[in-house]
Formats: C-alpha cells, structure tokens, sequence
C-alpha cells in the first residue's frame, strides 16, 4: 500500500498543476486568446495557431525548451532544436523564399513609383529605432526592436539573431507576427483618419501589361543591385529573389511549388512554435516586453501613417491619379495589407479596385525592410 502511495505521490507531483506559477497561468490565458482570434475571427491562422499552441507548451512543459547545456544528459527539449534554426537565420530566410515563390512583382514592375511608397512606410521602422534608444534600450536592440514597423515576423527574427538579440527575440518576434495578424483592425482607423472620403474613392488607371522577360530580369536585377550596395542583405533579398525566380522563370516549375507550398508550410510550422516557445512566463512577463509591444504598435502606426501621406503628397503630385490608401499597403504583411487597402477603399466606393495597386507598395515593402535590417547589420558591423 506504502508503494502505492509513494508511485500516486509521485505521479501527483509530476503533474504540471502543482507546477505552474501565476504568470505561466496568465501566459496560457494569452495563449488561448490567441487561438480564438486566428480560428474563431480567422486573424492569420497559419501564423497565430503554431505561435499560440507553442506558447501554450512552454508554459505546460517548460522543458520543452530546454538547452542542451542545461540538460543533464546532454539532450535538449524539442522545440530547442526548432529555435535554433531560429538564432541561425535558416528558417526566416527560407520563408523570404516562399514568399518570393507566392508572389507576383507585376504590380511593383508595371509601376516603379510604388517603390516609393514602400520607402515611405520604413519611416516607422526609423522612427521607432530612436524611440527605443530614448526609452532604455541599447542601439542594437534598439534596431532588433524596430523592425517591428514593418509588420514583418521573419526579418524581425532574422536581424535580432544577427544583432546577438536573442534575449528580445521572442517578444520581438510575438509582437511583430502579431501586428501582422491585426493588420485589419490596426491600419484601417489610421487610413480613414489621414484621407477624406474624396480620396479613398480615387480611382486609379488600369496597370501596364508585364511582359515576362521584364518579370525574370527582375529578381535578377534588384539582388545585383541590392546586393552590391548591401551585401548584408543577401540571405533575405537574395532568398526573396530566388523564389521569385522560380516562379517566373517557367522552367522550374517542381521548385516553385515546393518552396510556396510544402517548404513553406514546414517553415511556417517549425518557426511558429519554436517562436510561441519563447514565450515562457519567466522569459515573457517583464517590464521589457511591455516596452516592446508599445514600440512596436508606435513603429507599426507610424509606418502605416507614412505610407499613406507620402500617397496624399503623389496624388497631389499627380493630379489625383493616385490613390493615398494604397501607401498603407507599404509595409511588408503581404498580401493583407493589400487587401486592406482595397477593403477600406472599396467601402468608399464598391467599384473600386485597389488591390492591384496596393500590391506594389506591398512587395517593395517587404523589400525595404530588407534593405532596412541590412542597414541595420552594415551599422553595427555584422
């Protein structure tokens, strides 16, 4: 009976229910919420359900993240190993792959001008990087924490393991993925309160066709150019370019589909938890990440902001043959922001049709935040 009770003693003790602290219980809450906001409201549930399901894991199971230097027979927790490729760059670059495998530049190609507007929304990446420095943080961390205005999950992961940020990226990492899924309910106050109903009803001229030879040159073109002025942009702009390349070319039709399809979904799978289990409630619940999220919703608002003043001041420019909502679409949650441009536009005047427009601004966005972690890296000497 001693042996019994001593197994059920033990077994009790095993349990996570005795092991839970407050703040493990209070980052399960988040985690739940999370869910229902990418299964229940449907908030980019191929981002939110990993990230949401591996912060649940880690505050059940701490070792789940176990370092194999803190393990005692030399053997760490699974998602450790997922996190690595994490701090090595692999997984953010291979996602730069799909997304250059899924997406069309003939909107950026047949208007260069969007190049512009994808500039202009960088400004809360900027902005937010002296914010940071002003509120405590350390210039590298500062830029870590930045990247974050451009709504871009795997850059802001990308340039925080190159920094040596490792300590801020799972907050960095959360609030960028995060402001990504909120992309809908974030820009679309900010798009009403800086245009008037005149402007959100402009509608723009039919795009240029693009021929194909233009659409292979291009990948080609801009990593030659990138590349050379910042080579520190290599594994993202070149990554981006490469699976865009696939697409476009035609004569690599089987790679095209592995990296915009099973490549990336594993990606996608593989970052998700090991970024949701960085989220443990000792690593998590601090003072820091509050600052983090603050900084990253200013840099993400004043991004947007931008974006679309710099489009009041083309259409100006232009004569009113630019639309100002599609300067939203400058930073790099493609294709939401998009469609975000088109969906507030659309509301003005339902045969409006933007979305095409807007994807210009949206490729050069997740360009320029490239080319701004690249800057980023070239400052500090990385």
């Amino acid at each position: 009976m001693e042996y019994i009770q001593n197994t059920l003693l033990n077994l009790l003790q095993q349990t996570a229910f005795l092991n839970l602290s407050v703040g493990n219980l209070i980052m399960i809450l988040v985690a739940c919420i999370f869910l229902y906001l990418a299964i229940g409201k449907g908030f980019e549930p191929l981002l939110l359900v990993p990230i949401s399901f591996g912060m649940l894991l880690v505050n059940i199971y701490p070792d789940i993240m176990l370092s194999i230097e803190d393990s005692s027979n030399g053997v760490g927790g699974l998602l450790h190993y997922f996190y690595l490729l994490d701090e090595w760059s692999i997984l953010p670059s291979l996602i730069f792959m799909g997304v250059g495998a899924m997406t069309d530049f003939g909107p950026l190609i047949a208007n260069p001008k969007s190049f512009l507007l994808g500039a202009a929304a960088q400004f809360g990446i900027y902005a937010a990087y002296f914010m940071a420095i002003f509120m405590g943080f350390n210039d590298k961390a500062a830029a870590a924490i930045s990247i974050i205005g451009g709504a871009d999950g795997p850059t802001s992961i990308f340039l925080a393991g190159k920094l040596g940020q490792t300590e801020f990226m799972g907050p960095i990492a959360v609030a960028a993925y995060s402001y990504m899924a909120l992309v809908p309910i974030i820009q679309p106050p900010i798009m009403k309160l800086l245009t008037t109903e005149e402007e959100r009803k402009i509608k723009m001229e039919q795009l240029r066709p693009v021929s194909k030879l233009e659409k292979i040159l291009f990948p080609v073109i801009v990593t030659i150019v990138v590349c050379m002025i910042l080579p520190t942009t290599a594994p993202l702009v070149g990554m981006l370019m490469v699976g865009n390349l696939f697409r476009e070319s035609g004569v690599v039709k089987q790679l095209q589909e592995t990296a915009s399809n099973a490549l990336m979904y594993i990606v996608v799978i593989v970052l998700g938890l090991s970024v949701g289990a960085t989220t443990s409630a000792e690593r998590f619940l601090k003072v820091t990440t509050i600052k983090i999220v603050i900084l990253g919703l200013i840099a993400f608002a004043f991004g947007t902001a931008a974006g679309v003043i710099f489009g009041k001041l083309m259409c100006k420019v232009t004569g009113g043959k630019v639309n100002p909502l599609i300067g939203s679409a400058g930073v790099s949650a493609v294709p939401m922001a998009a469609r975000v441009s088109q969906k507030v536009g659309s509301e003005a005047d339902p045969t409006n049709f933007l979305l095409m427009h807007a994807m210009g601004p949206n490729v050069a966005g997740v360009i320029g935040t490239a080319v701004a972690a690249g800057t980023f890296m070239a400052i500090f000497g990385v």
